[in-house]
């Protein structure tokens, strides 16, 4: 599916501005960027730019691990949520820092579990995407919002094939790599 023009969703104003926006691009790269208020994200990288053609997901991407804060924790496992969270799957923070032992698997993990779970939203596409993604403070919700808003408007949008494999980015005419 390549995009024929950009695509985009806005909300809310100001600080608390998210958006995420999809545009024409010759392969699949994703940028992302968080805006967290707690010291443990604010020393951290928090803007990552990610191209699938050219980049090693599984090295750079695949392991960074959802993000919670431990006042939360007591009422998502009330409401059934996060059953199988802890520590060795997620990172877990207090008021001040990271809990979990062996720190973090990336300096940038934060912003790059973004870019993972964006990977994973756009997908719902149903085929590869030849786009370019980008994004702040968006989330689930607002990247789903995304994909109503490309399904909304099939001009923006076509289905390609690529008859010679010299015509296909490079992350497409290549089979995917092993781990």
């Amino acid at each position: 599916m390549r995009l024929t023009r950009p695509v985009e969703v806005r909300e809310g104003e100001g600080a608390n501005e998210k958006w995420a926006r999809l545009d024409p691009y010759h392969g699949y790269k994703l940028s992302f960027e968080i805006d967290f208020n707690h010291p443990a994200v604010d020393s951290t990288g928090q803007k990552v730019e990610f191209d699938l053609s050219t980049d090693s997901y599984s090295r750079d991407i695949a392991r960074a691990r959802t993000f919670g804060f431990t006042k939360d924790v007591e009422m998502m496992r009330s409401n059934g949520l996060a059953l199988g969270g802890g520590l060795d799957n997620a990172i877990v923070m207090d008021d001040y820092k990271v809990l979990n032992a062996d720190g973090l698997r990336y300096d940038d993990e934060f912003v790059k579990h973004k870019i993972l779970d964006a990977i994973g939203d756009l997908y719902i596409v149903g085929k590869p995407l030849l786009a370019a993604y980008s994004a702040r403070r968006s989330g689930h919700a607002l990247n789903n919002k995304l994909l109503r808003e490309l399904q909304a408007h099939p001009e923006a949008w076509e289905v390609v094939t690529f008859e010679d494999v010299r015509q296909a980015p490079q992350g497409f005419a290549q089979p995917a790599r092993a781990w």
